[in-house]
């Protein structure tokens, strides 16, 4: 199956794997880079979709990942008190050379970089989530522990 897959897929399917979850990733026809959009394509709440955005931290310029509630938005004053520097949101071309994905379509794993992954909490009132596959129309489902389990992300309030 993952053969079917565009490469940017077939690379996040990989990670999936090598981590020993079952979860599949799947390319749907039409675009699943917002969150309404994604949650409308496989028939959930838009709190299910797990939204990958990436931030730089603004003295070390590190990357730093939130995976957050497709519900919710990123308090980035809160969000730089767990890192202790002021960050900003990335642009396309950091997103691309840290992950290794385009936004919309960045995955929580499979990154070109180690990054450091933060997890919304609302995500973990659901059974099972929905997170991007590495292109702006493919996704995959898991739960909120697989999430925690192949990111090794930290739990946090993001609002």
């Amino acid at each position: 199956m993952s053969s079917n897959l565009s490469s940017s897929a077939r690379k996040v399917q990989q990670a999936l794997s090598a981590y020993g979850v079952s979860c599949q990733v799947v390319e749907m026809p039409q675009s699943t880079r917002a969150a309404d959009d994604a949650a409308r394509a496989v028939g959930c709440r838009v709190g299910q979709i797990v939204k990958s955005l990436v931030f730089r931290g603004q003295q070390s310029h590190q990357a730093l990942l939130v995976a957050t509630s497709g519900a919710n938005r990123v308090n980035e004053k809160l969000m730089a008190t767990f890192i202790s520097e002021p960050i900003s949101k990335a642009d396309a071309d950091f997103v691309r050379e840290k992950t290794g994905f385009a936004i919309g379509g960045v995955a929580p794993v499979g990154h070109a970089q180690k990054i450091k992954i933060f997890i919304d909490e609302d995500l973990l009132q659901y059974d099972e989530i929905w997170a991007a596959a590495g292109t702006p129309n493919a996704l995959f489902k898991l739960t909120p522990q697989e999430l925690q389990k192949i990111t090794a992300g930290q739990v946090v309030s993001i609002k």
